[in-house]
């Protein structure tokens, strides 16, 4: 598999935030690309992937890369060792001096920072391009909040969800509050919220908050299959029906000014790729609702 990757990336080295400067002499984030596809993997499998802010920023600039990268159209996150993330590090959190929690607080825990949480990337509302989160182990406290963070999550079985947070008196700082019950739902977010209670991959698939629910050890690569599914279509078309979504689900403050944004962002794509589609479709590509490949499309434009 090793010989199919195009490029290979590693996040690490000196840090700096604010006038504190961390090294890394092991990468904590982890990018390489398979096919076109982004693969962001948290590198602290001997804490089970809890992310301290050296590893944040490793994220933030992981999928910064992924965001500017326009050859790349769908990531995955996942952890490496067999946890996906346990949290945020709160030993970390425990041993640090008051300067500097001072230059902590003012950058990850800045309830103006649009972009940057304690976890990473997680204060964006959306990232331009879709994002799957391939979970398995421990996916709790602020992992679970990179999870929710994705478009997609694909769950093994044998995974653990939760906010484990709840123990120590931690609260959700990176969007669970805010996507959890868009999700799944007031009800059933505020159960895990309120309890803190463990739910397995089964649990988490019946509750919708698993988008596929696969094996035990097979997360990635069920991941890489939905992304090599999402990659096939045209993609400024299906990325702005996304953005519909995304913005009729948390900006628009009625039905009208959602439906106005619809159809002036999505107006825009049928000259760029609708014409173009329809005529595929009157040459045959997919008739009877069958998903052709891109070498079969390219195949019959010839």
């Amino acid at each position: 598999m090793a010989s199919l990757f195009r490029s290979f990336k590693i996040f690490s080295s000196k840090i700096s935030i604010g006038n504190r400067s961390f090294s890394n002499d092991v990468a904590k984030v982890i990018v390489e690309e398979l096919n076109d596809i982004t693969l962001i993997g948290i590198n602290r499998p001997e804490k089970r992937n809890c992310v301290d802010p050296p590893t944040a920023i490793e994220l933030v600039t992981a999928f910064k890369a992924f965001e500017e990268n326009s050859n790349s159209p769908v990531a995955i996150l996942y952890g490496k060792g067999g946890n996906f993330c346990s949290g945020f590090d709160l030993s970390y959190l425990a041993t640090q001096g008051q300067d500097e929690k001072n230059i902590l607080d003012s950058y990850f825990f800045n309830p103006h920072n649009k972009e940057v949480g304690p976890m990473g990337p997680t204060r964006k509302q959306f990232f331009s391009k879709p994002v799957i989160a391939a979970v398995s182990g421990y996916a709790v406290a602020g992992g679970l909040e990179l999870a929710l963070m994705c478009d997609l999550r694909v769950v093994e079985d044998t995974a653990i969800l939760g906010v484990f947070c709840r123990r120590f008196g931690v609260p959700l700082l990176d969007g669970g509050t805010v996507r959890l019950p868009h999700l799944i739902g007031l009800s059933r977010a505020m159960d895990l919220i309120l309890t803190g209670r463990p739910i397995n991959g089964k649990e988490a698939f019946e509750m919708g908050l698993s988008n596929r629910l696969t094996s035990c050890g097979t997360a990635v690569g069920k991941a890489m299959q939905l992304a090599r599914s999402i990659a096939i279509h045209p993609q400024e078309c299906m990325n702005r029906d996304r953005m519909s979504a995304y913005n009729s689900m948390y900006c628009s403050n009625s039905f009208d000014s959602a439906m106005e944004y619809e159809m002036k962002h999505g107006i825009e794509i049928i000259d760029k790729e609708s014409v173009a589609g329809s005529i595929r479709f009157t040459n045959g590509v997919g008739r009877h609702g069958t998903f052709p490949g891109k070498d079969e499309i390219q195949k019959r434009e010839q």
